[in-house]
């Protein structure tokens, strides 16, 4: 088969050198560009403490289950399902009626009994005034015994009608504890017993508790943070200041106080309960509600602090550019700390005097020249740590 050449055409010429003169433009306008500027500046040096996280829930100081202590027909209800409820508030009523006329009943007998107690009192007085051949010894002990008796039965007269005094008043369930009250479970009209009707369930919010479990490695650098003197008994007891975030909150506000920490690890997690304390000044804190719980993990020191942007992944390692005197763009390999209200700390790797590039990171390549352009790293107006 014969081969057919065709020499360019004018077009395929032209193209051809458009695009050379394109590359060749490209490439001279990147040689006259030169060094790129960037942001330097040096690590914020700041007295900073270390803080663990811990996630928990919220727990009610006290949850108390309202159940009648006496049978009978429930009367009236005396508050709205969910509302907030002061100790000492009339919840439920119980029909009182056959309380009252037990009480009635329990008060007559009594009285029945305080006027024999007098009878028996004066025939004894009578019998112990009486010459010895105007009386028997033995009508004398019965005169005794009848006084003995008569105080006997006042006594339990008078526990009668405290006891029945005491059924009328639990006719009245009250609130034992102030807080927020669920929605009632029994209506008026329907029979309540004694011990087994629930009727509603009180639960506190002011203050409120925050319960959390922390690892075995924890519990000893804490206990060990926290000694005093060598005394651990002090140790544990110490109230350590802690900061509780919720979901949607970016700041740590809610202060507190770790108050209890429990008597033994389980063995089967490896982890002790502890319990925080939180005052819930503006009741929004709800048992069963979730939450971060902030806690000082060290002393207060001082350290490095730099942007988290300007930190570079280098595989396994975490490196920041820095830039020398001559405008030469050096790498260092850093070792990272925690955060701290928005900045990272640096453990190791960096210097005060170290001119970090902050801004401008991606036009930066080790061994490159850079302007430099002075910077300053400082806290965000608004903190997240």
């Amino acid at each position: 088969m014969n081969m057919i050449w065709r020499t360019p055409s004018a077009f395929g010429r032209a193209a051809a050198l458009w695009a050379l003169s394109s590359v060749f433009a490209v490439n001279l306008a990147s040689a006259q560009q030169g060094p790129m500027p960037v942001d330097v500046a040096p690590p914020l040096v700041a007295n900073v403490i270390d803080y663990d996280e811990f996630t928990g829930r919220f727990e009610a100081v006290d949850r108390i289950d309202l159940r009648a202590q006496v049978s009978g027909y429930l009367q009236s209800v005396n508050f709205r399902d969910g509302q907030l409820v002061a100790r000492g508030d009339v919840l439920f009523e119980i029909d009182p009626r056959p309380f009252e006329a037990a009480l009635a009943s329990a008060q007559a007998d009594l009285l029945a009994a305080q006027a024999e107690q007098v009878r028996a009192d004066a025939d004894l007085v009578r019998a112990e005034n009486l010459a010895n051949n105007a009386i028997s010894e033995a009508t004398r002990d019965q005169r005794r015994a009848d006084k003995l008796r008569a105080d006997a039965e006042v006594e339990r007269a008078t526990a009668t009608v405290q006891s029945a005094t005491l059924n009328l008043e639990y006719t009245e369930i009250k609130a034992e504890a102030s807080g927020r009250i669920s929605d009632r479970k029994v209506d008026v009209g329907n029979l309540v017993r004694s011990g087994e009707s629930l009727l509603a369930t009180i639960v506190s919010i002011k203050p409120i508790y925050f319960t959390f479990t922390a690892s075995e490695a924890d519990f000893l650098k804490y206990s060990r943070l926290t000694e005093t003197g060598g005394d651990r008994q002090a140790a544990r007891e110490n109230e350590r200041p802690v900061a509780v975030q919720l979901q949607d909150e970016r700041h740590w506000d809610r202060e507190g106080i770790i108050d209890f920490v429990d008597n033994e690890l389980d063995p089967n997690s490896g982890t002790i309960r502890v319990r925080a304390r939180f005052d819930n000044a503006d009741d929004l804190l709800t048992p069963g509600l979730f939450g971060r719980l902030r806690v000082p993990a060290s002393d207060e020191y001082e350290a490095m602090l730099v942007p988290d942007a300007a930190v570079l992944s280098d595989q396994s390692r975490k490196v920041v550019l820095t830039v020398d005197a001559e405008g030469s763009v050096i790498p260092k390999i850093i070792e990272l700390g925690p955060l701290y209200r928005g900045l990272r700390v640096i453990r190791s790797g960096l210097t005060a005097d170290d001119q970090l590039i902050i801004a401008g990171v991606q036009r930066a390549r080790p061994g490159s020249k850079v302007v430099a352009q002075p910077a300053e790293i400082a806290f965000p107006e608004a903190p997240t740590q």
